[in-house]
């Protein structure tokens, strides 16, 4: 597991991941608002003769055009979810038309004991709806739980994976260095008066990669972390990921056999201030979470 270079591993990493690809990434904000990792651009005109005087020629061309093409995504947009042939042909479902609803039942039923959804469908959008669950299974503060923890990966791996990774799970998640270091105590229980916080939210899915009975599956999300409560030295803070999940069709379900992960792509902060404490234990105590599905 790579505990991270905030200094307390985060949750996410599940385990030993296969690879890690952290890199930056630019986001380009509309004219007028600047770019938040570069110098603003300046409009063209100013004081120049004819400056103001309508469009010209040339730019109106370009106004129409962008209409058109405008026009055009959002009529292809409204076409629904597509066939996975489709979605394969155009480089695996890298559109956002990829994690666009189709109005099929994503799973048909939901384990008992840790509520984590089950019977996917076998196809490329229940690998989809199965990968991003099992995420949100792997991020949330059960794996801190040795009872809960076997069995989010009794459910989530394949069995011919599950017993590999269930002892370097262990090892993980018992390491005194580790808990101290999030704020826990030596056996994993929470200080008093405080609520650890571990969800991930998933923002979209896409598939890397299908050939029927195996997928790899990415899930981008965000990461809420740490200790709410008066006095913390681990705040919940916010982090984003990418996590490839390599997925099996097993014993009539997807399950997890392997999985990478990096950093982002992360968006750029906006001046909002943080909630006290106690309102973000309200609000991790009063909002449950969901079954995601694409």
């Amino acid at each position: 597991m790579s505990l991270g270079d905030d200094g307390y591993g985060n949750g996410q990493d599940y385990g030993e991941p296969a690879g890690s690809d952290r890199h930056l990434t630019r986001t380009r904000l509309p004219e007028g608002e600047g770019d938040a990792y570069g110098p603003n651009r300046r409009g063209r005109g100013g004081g120049g003769r004819g400056s103001g005087s309508g469009l010209s020629g040339r730019n109106l061309i370009t106004v129409v055009g962008v209409v058109v093409l405008l026009i055009a995504a959002i009529a292809f947009a409204n076409r629904g979810g597509g066939s996975s042939s489709d979605e394969s042909e155009s480089g695996g479902g890298a559109s956002a038309q990829a994690t666009a609803p189709t109005g099929e039942k994503p799973v048909s039923g939901k384990d008992g004991a840790t509520g984590i959804a089950s019977g996917f469908a076998h196809t490329e959008q229940g690998a989809q709806s199965a990968a991003t669950n099992y995420g949100v299974a792997l991020s949330g503060d059960g794996m801190f739980k040795a009872d809960a923890r076997n069995a989010i990966v009794n459910i989530v791996y394949a069995p011919d994976v599950a017993a590999s990774r269930r002892g370097d799970l262990d090892k993980i998640y018992s390491d005194q260095g580790f808990l101290k270091r999030i704020g826990l105590e030596g056996n994993g229980s929470v200080p008093k008066g405080m609520t650890f916080v571990s969800r991930a939210t998933p923002v979209g899915s896409k598939t890397v990669k299908y050939e029927g009975d195996t997928a790899s599956i990415a899930v981008w999300y965000s990461s809420l972390f740490g200790l709410a409560g008066e006095g913390s030295t681990n705040p919940v803070a916010e982090k984003w990921y990418t996590t490839t999940f390599e997925m099996r069709w097993t014993d009539n379900d997807w399950k997890i056999t392997d999985f990478s992960q990096k950093d982002g792509p992360a968006p750029v902060g906006r001046d909002q201030a943080a909630s006290s404490a106690k309102e973000m234990s309200d609000a991790v105590q009063g909002f449950g979470g969901f079954t995601y599905a694409r």
